[in-house]
């Protein structure tokens, strides 16, 4: 199997890798048990040291990194610095809090002494998307290394160079070899690595269908599993908001890395009072978006990542409008080289069309007019997914209810839903299950031990 790069706005190769045979993923396993068990000697101190060195690196080279993520997704460049730049702010943020997040915790009980004591694992393989080709493994990487594990990374197949990059890094770091390892394999290999013994965990942010597979797998084997998965996110607008901060957020919500995002603003569910305002702002401000190449810092809207997420976001949208969805501006592709889709949005949705039941992974927004604030949290939750939701009110009773009511794993208030090292972030239903940074984050690969004193 060949692993190809291949630039999504110009449709040419820049790189191409043979997948790893059998008998090097069997080396790789090997290296992984020899530097966990001197990773897990290792004191926090130690750890946090190198783990600050990984943050000067991708700080001193942000600059490369960043260029090298957007030719390989097609992100915007000045999108794809800021997320060089959270990695390293997660880098620092898991050096200072990571032995306070896993120092014993005593519990008074009948015992002389009680308390939980946080181990690590061992050896444990990430299954990584390529929308947040950095991020979205520094986020797990990060705090799994910092607890004493060692770390696998199953990259997908289009990032090949950030995915050898970030090995790179770990390496360059001072980490020991086999501490952090990139595995170019396709996805009929990951099934077999779950199952190896000496892999004691898995966690994969994607698709429904290859978490489905993924803890299936894990499932099987009895390993612990992480899952964050898709989203159809609400944003929810309540006439007592402030309307040019939920218009701006609205936009950046829903555009933001080419609108790939699992957590980004996917249906706008607006309160009739303000609904041909605020529609009436969001055509404008989708009209002046500038679409092309995303190495041009003036552009909004780079290529979609593949030639099929573009086909498929086409798709489900050409099937939305046959069965009556009414398209206001935009929503499909774009002619000529790259894999670009125009961004774009729908109204007037009906409830048996994709852009009502499914996520809709490019720059495609779905308006929903609600008549208060019980309508809306009913409808946001008219879906399978529950990752994050965002509602705009200054009504405190809006906040109470949307709050209390809406299912999912987290919900942002007056802001648009992103993710922060200092909070946990994963969902509920569809969209997977267990939780990545903060403290919640850095305990899930953790052998979390009793210990009782008599």
């Amino acid at each position: 199997m060949i692993i190809k790069s291949i630039n999504p706005a110009t449709e040419e190769e820049m790189a191409s890798y043979d997948a790893r045979h059998a008998h090097e993923i069997e080396d790789a396993l090997v290296l992984s048990m020899k530097a966990f068990s001197h990773q897990k000697a290792q004191s926090y101190a130690q750890r946090a040291e190198k783990m600050l060195k990984v943050a000067d690196i991708l700080e001193e080279e942000v600059e490369a990194l960043a260029r090298l993520a957007t030719m390989e997704m097609g992100k915007p460049l000045v999108q794809a610095r800021s997320e060089v730049n959270k990695c390293a702010l997660g880098c620092r943020f898991y050096a200072k809090n990571a032995e306070n997040f896993l120092e014993d915790r005593p519990i008074e009980t009948h015992y002389s002494s009680s308390y939980v004591r946080y181990f690590p694992l061992g050896a444990v393989l990430a299954v990584m998307p390529w929308n947040f080709p950095f991020w979205q493994v520094f986020r797990f990487a990060v705090p799994t290394i910092m607890a004493g594990n060692t770390a696998l990374l199953k990259h997908a197949s289009n990032v090949p160079q950030v995915a050898l990059a970030i090995e790179d890094i770990f390496w360059r770091a001072g980490f020991e070899e086999g501490v952090f390892q990139t595995l170019l394999i396709g996805s009929d290999m990951v099934e077999s690595i779950v199952a190896d013994d000496r892999v004691k965990a898995v966690t994969l942010t994607g698709s429904e269908g290859a978490g489905s597979a993924v803890a299936s797998a894990a499932g099987k084997h009895i390993k612990k599993c992480v899952l964050e998965l898709g989203g159809s996110d609400a944003f929810i607008v309540m006439p007592s908001t402030d309307m040019e901060a939920a218009l701006a957020q609205a936009v950046t919500a829903r555009i933001q890395n080419n609108g790939q995002v699992c957590t980004a603003a996917k249906r706008f569910i607006v309160h009739e009072d303000v609904y041909e305002d605020f529609k009436g702002r969001m055509m404008t401000a989708f009209e002046a978006l500038k679409i092309g190449d995303p190495l041009d810092e003036d552009t909004d809207v780079g290529p979609l990542a593949r030639a099929h997420i573009r086909d498929d976001l086409e798709m489900q949208v050409r099937k939305s409008t046959d069965l009556g969805a009414v398209p206001l501006l935009g929503a499909r592709v774009r002619q000529g080289k790259g894999y670009f889709y125009e961004p774009g949005l729908l109204e007037s949705i009906p409830k048996d069309s994709p852009a009502y039941s499914e996520e809709l992974f490019g720059p495609v927004g779905s308006l929903f007019k609600v008549s208060d604030i019980d309508a809306a949290i009913t409808l946001a939750n008219d879906t399978r997914f529950g990752l994050g939701a965002a509602v705009f009110t200054e009504d405190p009773r809006d906040i109470k209810k949307a709050v209390c009511g809406i299912e999912a794993g987290a919900t942002f208030v007056n802001t648009m839903t992103a993710s922060d090292p200092k909070l946990p972030f994963g969902g509920v239903k569809a969209s997977g299950y267990g939780r990545e940074l903060s403290q919640e984050g850095i305990r899930e690969f953790t052998n979390i031990k009793t210990v009782a004193v008599a």
